[in-house]
């Protein structure tokens, strides 16, 4: 199942290293569109983010103290985008590596006339390492990541206990991280990891998986697989301590 709001790759492919060792990611640059490109050049300066910038003061991006919001891998942007317009009195942070993303979120922005949504197009761990401020979360958020769906690849799944406990450092205490996949295999390793994370409380009282909250949009692509018969997983865990 692809389209544009997929943000997955195939798990052929040999990712390359980065000093935390090997990616969870395949960096494959596809060429933007024409628009995506304009969008880019136009607006990049004024909404893109650099690790060079070092530690980030939100209230100095923003221009104002708010709700915080991290999404990492946002794909082509366009969730992203809704949940910023949705939320206008919400800040929100966007990762995503590859480029043609980057210029699909930009032309969302110029199309919805967005002012709350900033983005960095870098590794999400110099992100988390180098950028953001410890407590400085709200949410984060991390939908569809690459599932590396074959066990000798499992190892490069984004989420494993020593990234887990890097987010937890950067929400607040009582800030949410949502989790979710079509990938059942995945969704239960999520589920494992977090639920003997340090840290962290499941929200749902019988410790299982969310229903899908409200705020997170419903993608062409997740709409397709449901009408399949595929199953979705969400997972909020809160940050106790």
């Amino acid at each position: 199942m692809t389209d544009e709001n997929d943000k997955r790759h195939s798990s052929s492919d040999e990712p390359v290293t980065t000093r935390r060792g090997i990616r969870s990611f395949v960096l494959r640059q596809g060429r933007m569109t024409e628009g995506q490109k304009k969008a880019y050049e136009r607006s990049w300066s004024r909404f893109g983010l650099t690790r060079e910038q070092g530690m980030i003061d939100p209230r100095q991006v923003f221009g104002r103290q708010a709700v915080l919001n991290l999404e990492i891998g946002f794909g082509m942007g366009q969730s992203l985008a809704t949940m910023a317009e949705a939320a206008p009195e919400q800040d929100f942070i966007g990762v995503e590596v590859h480029t043609a993303g980057v210029g699909a979120l930009l032309k969302e922005i110029e199309e919805r006339n967005l002012e709350n949504v900033r983005i960095y197009n870098i590794d999400a761990n110099d992100v988390i390492d180098f950028c953001l401020p410890d407590a400085s979360l709200d949410r984060v958020m991390l939908f569809f990541p690459d599932p590396w769906h074959k066990k000798r690849h499992h190892k490069r799944r984004l989420v494993q206990p020593e990234f887990v406990q890097r987010i937890r450092h950067k929400l607040r205490v009582g800030g949410i991280f949502h989790l979710a996949t079509d990938w059942e295999n995945y969704s239960e390793h999520m589920m494992e990891v977090m639920s003997e994370s340090e840290g962290f409380a499941n929200t749902m009282p019988e410790a299982g998986f969310s229903p899908r909250p409200k705020d997170r949009p419903l993608t062409k692509f997740e709409q397709r697989g449901l009408k399949r018969g595929h199953g979705v997983w969400d997972l909020l865990f809160r940050r106790t301590n």
